[in-house]
C-alpha cells in the first residue's frame, strides 16, 4: 500500500511540474533534483515566454519563471540557477533600474559565477560581447532572435564552463591548501 501511494505522489508532482509555466512554490521545491540544469526565465510579456521556455525544455532545462519581483528575488535566494534569462525592461524597467539585474551584479564574485546571465534586449546586437561585460551578463541576445535562442545559448554556455572550468579547479585547489 505504502509503494503504490509514493508512485501516485510522484506521479502528481511529475504531472504538476510538468507545466511550464507553474509558479507555486510548494511543487518547486520537489521539482529540482542535484546535477539538473536549471534556469530562471525573468520574461514579463508572455509571447516571448512562449518561444523561450520551450527552447530551454529542449535543452534539457528545469525552468522556473519569474513573474514578480519579490518572486525572483526569493527564487535567486533559494537556487543556484544554470541560466537566469533576463528581459531588459523586466517589469517596465530599465537596464539601470532592473531589480533583477541589479541583485545578480551585487552578489558576491562565488555566488555570481555560478549563474550564466543572458540579457534579452532590443537595442543590443545577439552575442555582442562589449555590451555583455558593460552590463555585467554573460551574454546578450536581441529579441529578433529568440526564435533562435538554443543554439546561441548551448554555444554560449559551452563558452562559459571553459573559460571558468581551469579558474574554479584552481580556486579549489587553493582553497584546500
Amino acid at each position: 500500500m505504502q509503494i503504490s501511494i509514493r508512485v501516485c505522489a510522484w506521479m502528481f508532482q511529475k504531472t504538476r511540474s510538468a507545466n511550464m509555466f507553474n509558479t507555486e512554490p510548494e511543487t518547486e521545491a520537489a521539482f529540482f533534483d542535484l546535477g539538473d540544469n536549471t534556469a530562471l526565465v525573468c520574461v514579463d510579456h508572455q509571447q516571448y515566454q512562449k518561444v523561450i521556455v520551450p527552447q530551454l525544455i529542449d535543452m534539457t532545462y528545469k525552468v522556473h519563471l519569474g513573474l514578480f519581483e519579490e518572486d525572483v528575488l526569493l527564487k535567486l535566494k533559494t537556487y543556484a540557477y544554470n541560466v537566469v534569462i533576463v528581459y531588459e525592461n523586466f517589469k517596465n524597467t530599465t537596464l539601470q533600474t532592473n531589480p533583477v539585474l541589479t541583485e545578480l551584479t551585487q552578489r558576491p564574485d562565488t555566488q555570481r559565477r555560478q549563474h550564466f546571465v543572458v540579457l534579452i534586449s532590443h537595442r543590443f546586437a545577439t552575442n555582442d560581447a562589449m555590451c555583455a561585460f558593460v552590463n555585467s551578463v554573460d551574454q546578450v541576445i536581441n529579441i529578433g532572435d529568440i526564435a533562435n535562442l538554443k543554439p546561441v545559448i548551448r554555444r554560449g554556455v559551452a563558452q562559459y564552463r571553459e573559460l571558468y572550468n581551469s579558474f574554479n579547479e584552481m580556486l579549489k585547489s587553493v582553497q584546500s591548501l
